[in-house]
């Protein structure tokens, strides 16, 4: 995203024990509402993440903008930010009021929170376009394989066989949404898991200094109705069976780029912002910028039943859409009428060569 702007707060003994951020903010002036959730909601855990991630960057809430679509994965937007502007658009149509409002203002910052029968079934279509337009935003899906809130039907990402109590078994093969964000050219594309807060809030960072879209695809576990041992969208699965790619350390442009990782263990990433990912390879010595390696990465998670979380894919060079369409420095919603409209006389001209 925009570089976060930083202004140093004056340090007093008070805002020394308030713990105030680099913009002057304590950690509460970032949270939202009580949460309604059930007890134990992977979603809970998410906004939390949020909350940090944005505390700990300096982002101003008036300058961020919230989406969401219809499910309890749209319910998180009310339990973060409490200071910023919120839209709970339809069932999957997220994406498009999100592309126009940032469109209409891409000085703001835009995190979406979307479910995966939001995304990955009626909202499928409108999520690739997002992606292929590039709006610079960090797209969340909150993946937990059920509609929770209309009582626990399998949704897009259900796995093949899977059982649920009112559902029965499932019989369809699952779509991977970070497949589907590669294949539509999305330049930031990473999976992590609610139970793993600290690898959550790295990948939020990361994203929230990208210049276009970035996807969290966040195994989000129903704790009602899909958090029994053999589902893969389950806390004790996730725990279980957790492999990651890589592990990173996210460095904002401001501070010093310290590691202590062993040379030839990492990779350095510099994003849009001036900001840098620092990113040592696990085992399996995955490259996030082989677009090619991310594809076999997944399919071969596909095959052999893998939970694999990380920064999938990193293609920081392509132009977000407020760049593609030349939308200068000035918010559209900041031009006034006579620079946008015609003057009532051009009009009047126009009309008389038409008689």
């Amino acid at each position: 995203m925009a570089t976060v702007n930083v202004v140093k707060p004056t340090v007093t003994a008070n805002s020394v024990a308030k713990r105030v951020n680099s913009i002057g903010l304590e950690r509460i002036d970032y949270k939202g509402a009580e949460s309604t959730l059930c007890a134990g909601c992977g979603h809970d855990s998410i906004a939390s993440q949020i909350i940090t991630a944005c505390y700990e960057l300096g982002v101003r809430p008036e300058r961020l903008v919230k989406f969401s679509g219809i499910g309890c994965s749209s319910k998180s937007p009310a339990y973060f930010m409490s200071r910023s502007f919120g839209i709970n658009t339809l069932h999957g149509r997220m994406a498009p009021v999100a592309t126009g409002a940032l469109t209409a203002n891409h000085k703001l910052y835009g995190i979406g929170v979307s479910g995966d029968g939001d995304t990955g079934s009626i909202g499928l279509g409108n999520f690739k376009h997002m992606l292929r337009r590039n709006v610079r935003m960090v797209y969340i899906i909150e993946n937990n394989g059920v509609y929770g809130l209309t009582k626990g039907q399998f949704s897009a990402t259900a796995d093949v066989g899977q059982e649920l109590r009112h559902a029965g078994r499932n019989e369809l093969p699952p779509i991977d949404l970070c497949m589907e964000a590669i294949t539509a050219e999305c330049g930031f594309v990473a999976r992590g898991f609610a139970g793993d807060p600290k690898q959550v809030v790295s990948l939020l960072k990361a994203a929230l200094s990208c210049n276009g879209t970035a996807v969290l695809d966040i195994i989000s576990p129903c704790v009602t109705f899909n958090n029994h041992d053999d589902s893969t969208k389950s806390y004790s699965w996730g725990r279980s069976k957790d492999e990651r790619i890589n592990d990173f350390t996210y460095v904002a442009p401001q501070e010093e780029i310290t590691s202590e990782f062993e040379p030839g263990e990492m990779k350095d990433v510099e994003l849009h912002d001036g900001s840098r990912i620092v990113l040592k390879r696990l085992e399996d010595s995955h490259d996030p910028t082989d677009r090619n390696a991310a594809m076999a990465l997944l399919q071969d998670a596909r095959q052999n039943q893998l939970f694999i979380t990380g920064l999938i894919y990193l293609q920081p060079g392509r132009p977000n859409l407020a760049q593609q369409e030349n939308l200068g420095d000035t918010p559209l919603v900041q031009i006034p009428n006579e620079k946008l409209r015609p003057s009532v006389e051009s009009l009047q001209k126009i009309m008389a060569a038409m008689a």
